[in-house]
C-alpha cells in the first residue's frame, strides 16, 4: 500500500487514484454500523505544494469516491490559509504546532457544513494532527458528524 501512495504522490501515477478509492469505497461498505457522510471533503494542499505536485492526491482519490458511492464532492469548502510542513518529515512533537490554525471554511463552505455528516477524505493517517485539526474547524462551523475516509495509516511510532 505504502508504494502505491509513493507513486501516486510523488511518481505522478494519477491513475492509481481510482484503485485507491475502489479499495477506500469496500471499507466503507464494509462498516455496516457506520452511515454514509452526506458530502466529502479533499484535504486541501497548501498552494506551494499544490505548485510542486501539479495535484491534490485527497481530491483524485474523492473523485472516483465521490461518484462509486453517489456522495456529493465538496470541492472549494475549505482551504489551507498557509504552506505547512509536510507532516510526516517532523517530530510528533511538533506536528500540532505546524498544521494548527492552518485551515478555514470558504463562505460556501461555512453554510454548507451546518447539520452535516461530513466525510473528509485523505490518502494517509500519519499522526492524525491534521486530520483532528480539519474536524474541530468543520465541527465549530456546525458539521454534526466527521468522518475520516483514509486509505492508509502509517504504524504507531
Amino acid at each position: 500500500m505504502d508504494q502505491l501512495i509513493l507513486a501516486l504522490k510523488f511518481g505522478h501515477r494519477l491513475a492509481i487514484a481510482p484503485l485507491l478509492a475502489r479499495l477506500l469505497h469496500d471499507a466503507m461498505l464494509q462498516r455496516q454500523d457506520a452511515s454514509l457522510p452526506d458530502i466529502l471533503i479533499p484535504v486541501p494542499l497548501g498552494q506551494q505544494r499544490l505548485r510542486e505536485r501539479g495535484f491534490n492526491q485527497a481530491l483524485e482519490i474523492a473523485r472516483p469516491l465521490s461518484r462509486a458511492t453517489g456522495i456529493a464532492l465538496g470541492i472549494r469548502l475549505l482551504e489551507r490559509t498557509r504552506d505547512t510542513a509536510m507532516q510526516a518529515q517532523l517530530p510528533l512533537k511538533e506536528r500540532h504546532r505546524n498544521i494548527r490554525h492552518a485551515f478555514v471554511p470558504t463562505i460556501k463552505g461555512e453554510q454548507v457544513f451546518r447539520n452535516r455528516h461530513i466525510g473528509l477524505v485523505d490518502d494517509v493517517c500519519t499522526s492524525g494532527n491534521t486530520l483532528n485539526e480539519i474536524a474541530g474547524v468543520l465541527k465549530r462551523y456546525g458539521a454534526t458528524r466527521v468522518t475520516n475516509l483514509i486509505v492508509a495509516r502509517t504504524p504507531a511510532q
